[in-house]
């Protein structure tokens, strides 16, 4: 890396449970992008028969994703990126990009994030709000329900300060689906 720090963005269960032990960690934002149910899942959170929904980067000119920023130890890049590229890139439906991202002191760094592939047959960006909730009420996969990866995802946001209105959404109506 040539001196220059590994950034990871996490803009959902990256956010909870990154799966390494970074050397810093920031709230950050990601511009012209959006946090969005917008991939399938048939592995992590859903099945083949039964597919979950998980969340993906969706390229939106004009939006913003604030999620976290994760440093990666110096000397532990080459382990981390084949850890996440085993987690994140199992069913090609994310793309590993690098983008700018800009932490909350106001640093502007690159950082590695996974954005979905709109060619993929997993992505279904624009499914309406109330779909998103009843797939991801009874959904279940490997990694276990697709609620828990919802309600992980949302209270995390809430303890970190960062508003995100249709996952505060989501959550409530799930949590009402399946009481």
């Amino acid at each position: 890396m040539g001196g220059t720090p590994l950034w990871i963005f996490g803009y959902g269960s990256l956010m909870w449970h990154p799966g390494f032990d970074p050397a810093e960690r920031r709230i950050a934002r990601l511009a012209d992008y959006a946090r969005s149910f917008c991939m399938r899942s048939i592995h992590h959170r859903g099945t083949m028969d039964d597919p979950g929904l998980v969340l993906a980067l969706d390229a939106h000119p004009g939006a913003a994703c604030e999620g976290l920023a994760f440093q990666v130890a110096a000397g532990e890049e080459g382990e981390v990126m084949a850890y996440l590229r085993e987690r994140e890139l199992i069913s090609s439906a994310y793309l590993e990009a690098e983008v700018t991202i800009t932490l909350d002191d106001g640093r502007a760094v690159p950082a590695v994030t996974y954005i979905v592939d709109r060619d993929h047959n997993q992505y279904c960006g624009g499914l309406e709000l109330e779909v998103q909730a009843h797939i991801i009420a009874h959904a279940v996969g490997g990694r276990g329900p697709n609620t828990e990866y919802l309600f992980n995802t949302a209270d995390h946001l809430a303890e970190l300060g960062i508003a995100d209105e249709e996952l505060s959404w989501l959550a409530r109506r799930v949590r009402a689906i399946t009481a």
